[in-house]
């Protein structure tokens, strides 16, 4: 997982609420063996219903950062969600709120969100239409270009898995050493245990 500490670039203005998993990236993409290729169907219903819909116009291609709508992320569990975002190229989805497990998700996938009140979601989207958005971890702020300053909270454990660029993987083997030792320790004093023990002997 790539280390995150910034986010900046256009964000796509969506703005919708309770947007499901299943808006997000439709079921019939979850038969999928590959995460590469899944931003492809992200969103193919408003695509479909909306010929000029935000997600395929050319001032928002490969845009890092996602405003939307109350409860994102609402509906079924899939992480493939998660990975359709990331393969769309998004690092961070900006909302008032979110799904616990979409977040979840988004976490271990590497993706920032970001709850704000509504009002400063309003702001926000109206910047997005022409200008670009600054999200700093570090600081806990997101910024514009007109002087705009919004603070979020995060769950510190996650900021610093964010930082660090470090999933589940990559924190089990930064305790690497310390496991090591505790399976050598363990060998030493029950032998018996690393061996196998022979019941018919």
């Amino acid at each position: 997982m790539e280390p995150l500490r910034q986010v900046e670039g256009r964000a796509i203005p969506f703005g919708r609420k309770n947007v499901d998993t299943d808006l997000i990236i439709p079921a019939r993409w979850l038969k999928t063996i590959t995460r590469e290729g899944l931003g492809e169907g992200a969103f193919e219903a408003v695509r479909a219903s909306d010929p000029d819909n935000i997600f395929d116009q050319s001032e928002f291609a490969g845009a890092p950062i996602l405003i939307a709508g109350d409860n994102f992320g609402c509906g079924s569990s899939r992480e493939h969600a998660a990975w359709a975002l990331l393969d769309m190229g998004l690092r961070a989805v900006i909302a008032p709120s979110f799904s616990d497990i979409f977040a979840g998700n988004a976490f271990k996938n590497g993706i920032l969100t970001v709850a704000l009140p509504q009002e400063q979601i309003d702001r926000l989207l109206e910047v997005a239409v022409s200008d670009p958005i600054y999200i700093d971890l570090e600081a806990q702020s997101v910024t514009t270009p007109f002087q705009d300053r919004f603070t979020f909270e995060i769950d510190a454990f996650r900021k610093d898995c964010l930082l660090q660029g470090l999933d589940e993987v990559g924190l089990t083997l930064e305790r690497d050493k310390a496991i090591s030792d505790y399976e050598a320790q363990l060998e030493a004093e029950h032998p018996w245990l690393a061996r196998g023990t022979n019941l018919a002997a």
